[in-house]
């Protein structure tokens, strides 16, 4: 009985210890949802224009599912699925821009307001702070982005099913013809690679954010820019300015495979044999991207426990 009690009584202290360190760190991650509202605004905001400018498509909505009913099965596909990939692409670029701009502010605002005298006279450490800054990027914004595209994409469906339904036309041949599925693995993998593949660039603005006590946007960018420019006088190389554009772009480059040589447009492509995350998950960018994004992001903690917080 004596050994039973024992164990009830650590695993009594053990879940108290991880309420201990994970109380705070929620709170943290409540904290930026208050403070930085953009968080699912910005998401919203681009999802109410999506839907505004498919209201208006969706009135020409019969009259392009009689020119699709001339193209092959995946080319009609693929013409009626567009404006709801459009849709998704155009919300998880709004979560890229509010990613960036996020950690740009994250750390720099509160000591630029002071608040920051605030927030570390709180029971809670830098290393915690961090944590939760960087949780919003990694993890908060891609599911508010996530969630949001998936509630656009069927309001646009109900939304084209009212016009046919006003038309004297069956739905079920908008809901056949859209392989909503196949959008929706695409686009939970491309949010998966984005936020991996832009990890150091989110760690590296984070660090510039704890680090710089004015003008963050600029300490973030004209470092690089300057070693481009000086090398390509200094060396009449690029390197610099390759790397920038592969970091970039590279979800496009290594998540993708396109099809070699000019794409005939009559001809669908079937959106999951473009994946390759086999190939993705095995390039070296990838993981020292990652670690770069862990080092950058410790250095954003030491940053915000050492310099003076005026």
């Amino acid at each position: 009985m004596s050994s039973a009690a024992e164990s009830a009584k650590m695993d009594e202290n053990n879940t108290g210890l991880l309420a201990t360190h994970t109380r705070p760190f929620y709170w943290s991650v409540r904290r930026e949802l208050w403070e930085y509202r953009s968080i699912w605004i910005a998401p919203l905001a681009a999802a109410g224009l999506v839907l505004f400018g498919f209201a208006l498509r969706a009135l020409k909505l019969p009259h392009m599912l009689h020119s699709a009913a001339k193209l092959s099965p995946m080319a009609k596909h693929a013409a009626m699925a567009a404006p709801f990939a459009f849709a998704a692409g155009a919300i998880i670029v709004t979560g890229l821009i509010v990613s960036i701009f996020y950690c740009l502010g994250a750390l720099n605002n509160e000591r630029r307001d002071r608040s920051i005298l605030f927030w570390k006279s709180l029971p809670v450490s830098d290393s915690t702070t961090v944590l939760s800054k960087a949780f919003v990027p990694f993890v908060v914004l891609p599911a508010v982005v996530l969630v949001i595209a998936v509630v656009t994409q069927l309001v646009m469906l109900l939304l084209g099913s009212a016009v046919l339904l006003a038309n004297r036309i069956d739905p079920a041949t908008l809901w056949t013809q859209i392989p909503l599925l196949q959008i929706s693995v695409v686009m939970v993998y491309f949010v998966v690679i984005n936020v991996l593949w832009y990890a150091p660039i989110f760690g590296w603005l984070l660090m510039v954010s704890s680090w710089a006590r004015r003008m963050a946007f600029l300490w973030a960018t004209l470092p690089w820019l300057g070693l481009a420019v000086v090398e390509k006088i200094a060396l009449d190389s690029h390197y610099v300015w390759s790397f920038l554009t592969y970091r970039s772009k590279g979800t496009l480059i290594e998540g993708f495979t396109f099809p070699p040589g000019p794409h005939n447009p009559t001809q669908a492509i079937d959106p999951l044999s473009l994946l390759a995350p086999a190939h993705f998950f095995s390039t070296p960018g990838l993981w020292l991207g990652l670690l770069a994004a862990a080092i950058f992001i410790s250095a954003a903690g030491w940053f915000r426990r050492m310099r003076d917080p005026g």
